[in-house]
């Protein structure tokens, strides 16, 4: 939301495509600033009010995040045939460098990372938030993988709360459009991420006090 603002404030168009960001370079330049400036600092800040130590850094601080380009097809209902989508710096993780995180690991600090990612001829890449976390996570093997969203979850097309999937569940959700728009990018993140020496993942309503105690 802070980013749409920021580019209605610059009268600078935008749009999205399956919960993804649209990005010229323009876009991009105003991303970085958006994320690395204004919402890393505030994330910072309320952590170390609430008596934590977090620093913020972002995804080409260390190399950490090596990205390229996203690339998307989508079928025409009508003709049935896939086109390539278009996303501009939208970008996908392609490495991470967990050397960069081994400081924070042996310390209290927790790192507050930008999803900014360096591709291999130096451009920025607008990396999801949510494939940055899925990445870095496979990366460090972690026992968890914990979204905080501010929707209840996965929800059936009912509008009821599923709480457990199977990987080939969600699949067949993705595929039958029960999980839709930004819901997308996060529960391909799990998948990737159990999938990738992650032994759990959570997507949880962070908007719900001590959802992760609950």
């Amino acid at each position: 939301p802070q980013i749409s603002k920021m580019l209605e404030k610059l009268k600078i168009q935008s749009s999205f495509i399956d919960g993804l960001r649209v990005t010229d370079q323009e876009t991009v330049e105003i991303v970085e600033m958006v994320l690395c400036g204004a919402i890393n600092k505030q994330i910072v800040t309320e952590i170390n009010s609430a008596g934590g130590m977090a620093m913020g850094i972002s995804g080409k601080d260390c190399n950490l995040i090596s990205a390229r380009k996203l690339r998307r097809t989508k079928k025409d209902p009508d003709s049935n045939i896939e086109q390539i989508l278009d996303l501009g710096f939208v970008g996908e993780p392609t490495e991470i460098n967990p050397e960069a995180l081994v400081f924070f690991e042996e310390s209290d600090i927790i790192p507050v990372i930008a999803p900014i990612g360096i591709g291999e001829n130096n451009e920025t890449y607008n990396i999801n938030a949510d494939s940055a976390a899925g990445a870095i996570s496979a990366a460090l093997a972690a026992h968890k993988l914990i979204m905080l969203t501010d929707v209840p979850g996965v929800l059936d097309k009912g509008g009821n709360l599923i709480s457990h999937l199977t990987f080939n569940e969600a699949q067949r959700l993705i595929r039958n459009g029960t999980i839709s728009g930004g819901m997308i990018p996060k529960v391909e993140t799990c998948m990737d991420a159990i999938s990738n020496h992650t032994e759990a993942a959570h997507i949880l309503d962070g908007r719900i006090p001590h959802v992760l105690l609950l």
